[in-house]
């Protein structure tokens, strides 16, 4: 599982690290930081789907 964030669309909303934060964090800077690898835990996988396929501006990509 790899994901791609598009900086040029990335507000640092934060709707992704709401839905997962153990993958997603947004600094104060509204920078968003993405963990270096996912844990291998099927909860938070489904939990990075549903942030990735929640972003209202289209930033994140997955590959599975």
């Amino acid at each position: 599982m790899k994901i791609t964030v598009d900086r040029t669309l990335c507000d640092g909303n934060g709707v992704c690290m709401g839905l997962a934060p153990d993958v997603f964090d947004v600094d104060d800077d509204l920078v968003l930081h993405i963990a270096d690898e996912i844990p291998d835990d099927p909860a938070i996988q489904a939990q990075v789907r549903q942030a990735v396929s929640s972003c209202p501006v289209l930033a994140l990509t997955l590959e599975e």
